[in-house]
This record gives C-alpha cells, sequence and structure tokens, in this order.
C-alpha cells in the first residue's frame, strides 16, 4: 500500500448561495463551522437547494485523488451502518480505495458537510461530523498502517480524547506521517497540540499560509521559512495566487499559479493538491516535480463542481 489515509468520513452535500444565506445564518465565508446540535443542521439543510452529494472528507478527497492517478490507496473512517454510510463506502469502493473499516449501528449518523458555494466561487462549509468525529483506537488497523509507506492524517479530525489516541497509534505505528491542518479554525481551536505535532511527530505537513503563518503567530513568511528550515521537516504551503512553497532542510522551492483558468468551485483545491505531492513523493519525483503535479491537479479541480473528479 502507497498511502492509508486516516480522515473524517463525510459525505458532502453542494449547494449554491448568494452572500445573503451566509449572513442571515451568521456563517463566516471560506470558513468551516462545526455544528453539534442534529437539529440545526438539518434546519439549515431544509432551507437549501441540493446541486449534488458526493462522499467527501478531507483526506478521503485525497485519497481518491491518489487512487485515480494510480497508487494503491486505502482509507480509514468511522461511519454508521445507515443509507449515507452505506452510499459512503460503495463510492470508496467504486474510485477502487480499500476501505479498512466495517460500519455498525452507532447512535450517531453518517457525517455530513454542507458545501455552500457563492457567486465568487468560495466555499464555506457546515459540517455535522455525526459519527465520524467519534473514531477511537479500535477503529485504527495497525496493520493497513504498517503497509503502508505514508499514512496521511486530517487536522479536521484531531480532538482530545478518542480521536487524539487514534491519531496516536497511527503515528506510533506508521512507517512515515503526513497531515494537513485543514482550516484556520482548527488551528486556532489545537495550536499547542498542531505545533508539537509539526515540529515532533510529522514528516510532511501541508498547510495554507494563512494555517502555517497562525500556527506559528508569523509576522510574515520569512518567519514561515526561518521555522521550517530550524525543524528540518517538509513542509508544504498553498498560497493562493502566490502559488505554491515546499521547505526541506535549508532548501526552498517554489511553483507558480496556473493562469487563465476558468473558476468554478475552489472545493477540495487543497485535498487535490496534497493527492498530487503525495504521488510525487512516493513515486520518486523532485519536490519541484511534486509542486507541480499538486498544482495540476488542483487547477483540474476548481474548474468543476465538487471536490473529485
Amino acid at each position: 500500500m502507497k498511502i492509508t489515509g486516516i480522515g473524517n468520513a463525510i459525505v458532502d452535500v453542494i449547494c449554491k448561495v448568494n452572500d445573503d444565506f451566509l449572513t442571515n445564518n451568521e456563517l463566516t465565508k471560506s470558513t468551516m463551522k462545526l455544528i453539534f446540535d442534529e437539529k440545526e443542521f438539518k434546519k439549515l439543510l431544509s432551507n437549501l437547494k441540493i446541486e449534488k452529494t458526493v462522499s467527501g472528507g478531507s483526506v478521503a478527497n485525497s485519497i481518491v485523488g491518489l487512487s485515480q492517478l494510480g497508487n494503491k490507496v486505502g482509507f480509514i473512517g468511522k461511519v454508521c451502518d445507515d443509507d449515507f454510510g452505506s452510499k459512503y463506502e460503495v463510492g470508496l469502493k467504486n474510485e477502487n480505495v480499500e476501505y479498512f473499516y466495517s460500519k455498525k449501528k452507532e447512535d450517531l449518523p453518517t457525517g455530513t458537510c454542507l458545501i455552500l458555494i457563492t457567486p465568487d466561487s468560495e466555499r464555506t462549509m457546515c459540517t455535522f461530523l455525526g459519527v465520524a468525529g467519534k473514531i477511537n483506537k479500535n477503529d485504527v488497523d495497525v496493520n493497513a498502517v504498517k503497509k503502508s509507506e505514508i499514512i496521511f492524517l486530517e487536522g479536521y479530525l484531531w480532538d482530545e480524547g478518542s480521536p487524539k489516541e487514534a491519531f496516536d497509534k497511527a503515528i506510533n505505528n506508521a512507517n512515515k506521517v503526513a497531515m494537513s491542518l485543514s482550516d484556520q479554525f482548527c488551528v486556532d481551536r489545537h495550536k499547542p497540540h498542531f505545533l508539537e505535532l509539526v515540529k515532533s511527530k510529522l514528516d510532511i505537513t501541508f498547510a495554507n499560509e494563512k494555517e502555517i503563518t497562525s500556527l506559528i503567530e508569523a509576522k510574515d513568511f520569512n518567519d514561515v521559512i526561518t521555522f521550517a528550515k530550524q525543524i528540518n521537516k517538509l513542509i508544504v504551503i498553498t498560497r493562493g495566487k502566490n502559488g505554491a512553497t515546499a521547505i526541506h532542510g535549508n532548501e526552498v522551492f517554489e511553483c507558480d499559479v496556473k493562469k487563465n483558468l476558468k473558476i468554478v468551485d475552489l472545493t477540495g483545491a487543497g485535498d487535490l493538491f496534497a493527492a498530487g505531492f503525495l504521488h510525487g513523493h512516493v513515486n520518486n519525483l523532485s519536490i519541484n516535480e511534486s509542486l507541480e503535479k499538486g498544482t495540476e491537479m488542483s487547477s483540474k479541480v476548481i474548474q468543476q463542481i465538487g471536490a473529485r473528479f
């Protein structure tokens, strides 16, 4: 197995909205809001017209991208034995992803994420984690982890208690560990823990510029480069219109954005960038070539609706 992802098993529900909808529901554009009340989530959903429903989750999207590039990959994520859970499992298997989890009846339903796309193509997410966020160490298949060249974790999944124990079990049995910081919301919520992970536990960290700047409380991007050189790990950063940067040891690698794209939906840009980069990494491409592959994948996905090809 090249890569096994461990992440939130979430069914994405994609909807187009105007900016007023975000304002009226007190949502901040381009961020992810966790909703803990199932009734609140259902009320929000009842006011929306669904464009598309697809098996999702950040790392799962990356893993599917890796599979589509021809890599042997697997995924661990918790679903309930319900309609969405069954659809989720079938969705992964249809993409040639080995699913290392046996679903069963749970107290909570399968997780769902509303992806609200405004006319400027920005996406704002409202996530009801359901059972996805209740992953524990017993859900982590140690054999799958040990047989993978890399395990890929997502910041969205990290939390105190059982999810942390699941992370620790995976990290302690892994050959190599990559993780996405996922969202500034996650970084701000778990800053000391994420900082410790980046410094001590991760071989590869994926972040956007806002996330990594917030994590280390940097004044500017030069501080980020200095930090990355000091810890001597591979840090890969997407920078919007400034392209992407990777820092490894004392070397800094850069890749420009693709020009003249017809941007439709930014959902999954980071997920598919990570897929492209990891594809390069596990297939012995150079860091520059891996950045190029990540940029190519993210450029393709933002010209369509949804986070999967």
